[in-house]
């Protein structure tokens, strides 16, 4: 039993008849905290067996917060301060209010009380009302309330949409039965029957700021209760319905006509699906939180019983149901609220009618409170292109549909079948919604909440909702891929020219936007499944592409284009672009100087698409440089794009960069470095290490070291670079010392001069992915500069730092090493993927050290809790590693590192 009333009030007065005042509360607290407790106990343990059972577990929640409140009132009423004639002033009437008066609570719910009294509030009130809540307060309940006369009530209801919303759900608890009714009557007269449209327009204001701060789109770490689709766009719904036909519960609209049978078994399954989660939610917390992290998402897939699937994680299957019930919320709330709004409207001042031009609309449709409805719906369904043509309409009047439009479109989806999709008209009307109106990102996002898009191209479904878990994409795939078109039409309008200026200009020059588009929109398109999704992802767009309408060669583009959708993003941030075969392996890849030309605008896109913050100037830059040095490379021969050619030209840059050295000087300088040193780093690097070396040579000091570090803005990070005299284990101990002052490494150059000195250049940014700001370089110096002089032991002080996040420990990563001998003509590239922490790329280092391996250089590429750290190595007599012994006991060096590096993290 959940709390035996009757039970516990007759022990509440045997209570009463030995003890009083504070002893007799104390024992009133212990009674109730083991009936609260058993309780509760009760409640988990059946929901634990029926984990979908939510309207149960919410009720239940209620019914013993019910008894816990009045047994509370009783104690403090009859016995703590009894009184024998009450005046009329001496009344109370308790409720409870908001979502516990509604009768819905989450195992951490707050329980929000409405004290009521006839007039101001007197001393025996007060006694009974603070006697009552220090019993609540014990039983460590978080309990919300307010004292209140009637009159308060209406004023502060008139006031305040919040508190009149909460006074919408109260619900009488205990007390004076007749103050009771007494507000029952005098809200529905005097705060309820009035100003309608006012209260729709506060709760259409609260839901949209709401959206803004949790995030307007379905967040990976969405919020329960807050986010868009989440438990308050439906409370929105049912407080407006309450509030305008006095209904008091939803189900309760059908017979009213404002929800269809079908719409009503959305909300019903999304609402109880919802609630589940969040009371799963409290209770893997143990207290009240809303919002489903990654750490928590496994453990509630698991409570649910989710399981594995080919191909996808249980949290991933888990996931996909919650934001598609989220969706769901989404749209039915949308529907309603706009048909409750709509039906609150008032005319439009006259003036207003007459001098607003309305757009003009094509037969078959009318405007409708400044919203395109379907004239007559029977007309509009007999040709199956009007589900498409509707689309079109909007974008060209730029009118919102009408909420009786969505349905009747929601309603008929089965019109859309493999007939209507291979007609020429559907193909030519879907593709100018992409192409002709300049606002895809809008038509997509409506098609896609309304289940067109994915009943046009049914191999779009499966990514519907779709959440990748991992913390590199902040969107569900389907949002992600709306995102990539989005941030393409932005370009296309001119809105990004100073952040993306190449880009920018290739549009202006002019590529297949039919080609690009379409590419975008199925580049994702094969996720989820076990096999590689660029490749599945180009199996399925080779069938769809031509079902779109795309010629041959356009079909055959498109599929390039998914296939290959990472390889520039791959080969610029997980390769040394400065290496001449980096370019010519990729030219030889691309082919064409168009292919390049949409490959760049795909990757720019796709990245800043990922999430907010992703696309930084140091992605930017690696692009550019990858972009025109292929470009060049097409254009002039790749035969020309030599070590030799590159190293004279920065040879001459630096020359012109040390107009005050004497020609004997710079030529000492530029004869000391090998060819891969003068590829390898801008000009503004050579002139700091020009002037670092001529530095310590003039110390001549064996321990000798310097560091140099200051803000590459072009890069968004900061440059490290360092000087000493060449020992082994160097690139490793830099390493350490940079993850100490909690530097990440982006890029790395290690050079080793011809008279024994070490030239390294790193690339570091802070936890935000963002240079270091001036004034705590001074400090990170010192730091570093202590590291490297043994002052402090890089190993031994990072134990207690290279910790992973309670949040991230629930992603799997599998280490992946591969060895690429032919992906640079003089190093082997040795490919690390594998789980990020503060301490890795120390820990790698050290153990290629360890090898006698000599590190060139490393290129860091970060996704989220993922990292591929990519190592141009020699051995110890500058030779590749061609041997499959060696690479076998080098990997076995590397794997150990790794899974001691995590032991130590994890504990």
């Amino acid at each position: 039993m959940i709390f035996d009333t009757d039970a516990i009030r007759f022990r509440v007065m045997e209570l009463s008849q030995d003890l009083q005042g504070a002893g007799f509360r104390a024992a009133v607290v212990a009674l109730l905290r083991e009936a609260n407790k058993a309780g509760r106990s009760a409640i988990a343990d059946a929901f634990e067996l029926q984990p979908f059972a939510a309207r149960e577990l919410a009720r239940s929640y209620t019914y013993l917060t019910d008894g816990l409140v009045t047994t509370a009132l009783m104690a403090a009423n009859d016995v703590l301060h009894p009184i024998a004639t009450p005046t009329t002033g001496e009344r109370i009437a308790v409720f409870a209010v908001g979502g516990y008066g509604r009768g819905e609570m989450a195992p951490f719910s707050d329980v929000d009380l409405l004290f009521l009294t006839p007039y101001k509030i007197t001393a025996w009130a007060e006694s009974v009302i603070e006697s009552m809540l220090y019993i609540l307060w014990d039983l460590r309940l978080k309990v919300g309330h307010s004292s209140r006369t009637i009159k308060d009530c209406i004023r502060l209801g008139s006031e305040d949409f919040t508190i009149r919303t909460a006074m919408l759900e109260h619900r009488f608890l205990a007390g004076h039965g007749p103050l009771a009714t007494e507000l029952e009557d005098r809200l529905a007269k005097d705060l309820f029957a009035k100003d309608a449209a006012e209260f729709i327009d506060a709760k259409l204001a609260e839901r949209d700021a709401r959206h803004l701060k949790q995030g307007e789109r379905y967040m990976v770490e969405p919020n329960v209760k807050e986010g868009k689709g989440g438990l308050r766009d439906l409370q929105s719904l049912f407080w407006i319905a309450k509030y305008l036909y006095k209904v008091q519960d939803v189900a309760e609209l059908v017979p009213l006509g404002l929800f269809r049978p079908d719409e009503f078994d959305f909300f019903a399954k999304a609402e109880n699906f919802l609630w589940a989660v969040r009371a799963h939610l409290h209770l893997s917390a143990g207290r009240a939180t809303e919002k489903l992290t990654f750490d928590v998402q496994v453990q509630i897939a698991e409570r649910m019983g989710y399981q594995d699937t080919s191909g996808r994680r249980a949290v991933e299957v888990f996931m996909q149901d919650y934001f598609r019930h989220a969706t769901q919320v989404g749209d039915v709330t949308r529907i309603l609220l706009s048909k409750l709004e709509d039906s609150q409207l008032k005319s439009e001042p006259l003036l207003e009618r007459i001098f607003r031009r309305k757009p003009r609309i094509k037969p078959g449709y009318k405007i409708t409170h400044n919203r395109l409805e379907i004239a007559e719906p029977e007309t509009f369904l007999s040709n199956k292109l009007n589900l498409l043509r509707m689309f079109e309409e909007a974008l060209r009047t730029g009118l919102l549909l009408h909420p009786d439009s969505m349905r009747l479109v929601r309603g008929n989806l089965d019109l859309i079948d493999d007939e209507m999709r291979n007609t020429p008209d559907a193909q030519r009307i879907f593709l100018d919604l992409l192409l002709k109106h300049g606002n895809p990102e809008r038509v997509l996002r409506r098609m896609n909440e309304l289940g067109v898009l994915s009943a046009f191209i049914p191999e779009f479904e499966p990514i519907v909702a779709m959440m990748q878990f991992n913390m590199y994409h902040s969107y569900t795939v389907d949002e992600h891929t709306i995102q990539v078109i989005s941030n393409f039409s932005a370009i296309e309008r001119g809105e990004l020219e100073d952040e993306l200026p190449l880009s920018s200009s290739l549009i202006k020059k002019g590529v297949n936007r039919k080609v690009l588009i379409i590419a975008m929109l199925l580049h994702d398109i094969g996720k989820g499944r076990q096999q590689d999704h660029s490749i599945l992802g180009a199996q399925i767009a080779r069938k769809v592409a031509p079902r779109l309408g795309l010629s041959k060669s356009e079909s055959e583009t498109v599929e390039w284009l998914v296939r290959y959708h990472l390889l520039m993003s791959d080969m610029a941030q997980k390769r040394d672009i400065a290496d001449p075969r980096t370019v010519r392996d990729f030219a030889k890849a691309v082919q064409t100087v168009k292919r390049l030309d949409l490959l760049l605008l795909l990757t720019v896109c796709d990245i800043r698409g990922v999430g907010p913050g992703t696309w930084n100037n140091w992605k930017a830059v690696l692009l550019r440089a990858l972009y025109n040095q292929t470009r060049d490379a097409m254009e002039n021969g790749l035969e020309a794009f030599n070590r030799e050619h590159r190293g004279a030209e920065a040879k001459k840059r630096l020359r012109k960069a040390l107009p005050d050295w004497g020609k004997s000087a710079v030529k000492r300088e530029t004869a000391r470095h090998y060819p891969p040193y003068w590829q390898g780093l801008h000009v503004t690097a050579h002139v700091d290490f020009a002037e670092m070396l001529r530095e310590i040579d003039v110390l001549d000091d064996p321990s000798a070291m310097l560091v140099r570090l200051h803000p590459d803005e072009d890069r968004d990070a900061t440059r490290a670079c360092f000087v000493m005299p060449d020992h082994p284990g160097i690139f490793a101990r830099i390493a350490g010392a940079l993850a100490l002052v909690g530097a990440n490494v982006v890029d790395a150059r290690s050079y080793t001069t011809k008279d024994g000195f070490v030239t390294d250049a790193f690339w570091v940014q802070d936890d935000d992915g963002h240079p270091f700001e001036a004034s705590r370089l001074p400090r990170l110096r010192s730091m570093i500069e202590k590291t490297l002089h043994g002052e402090v032991i890089a190993r031994e002080a990072l134990k207690s730092r290279d910790k992973i996040k309670k949040r991230e420990r629930a992603f799997r990563v599998p280490t992946h090493i591969t060895f690429d001998n032919d992906g640079s003509e003089i190093y082997t590239i040795i490919e690390v993927d594998t789980r990020d922490r503060p301490g890795l790329l120390y820990d790698l280092a050290r153990a290629l050290a360890s090898a006698n391996v000599y590190i060139a250089n490393a290129v860091i590429a970060t996704y989220g809790e993922q990292v591929v750290d990519s190592f141009y190595v020699k051995d110890m007599f500058g030779l590749k590693y061609h041997s499959a012994t060696k690479q076998q006991s080098l990997e076995k060096k590397i794997r150990q590192a790794i899974v001691d590096g995590a032991k130590r993290a994890d504990t």
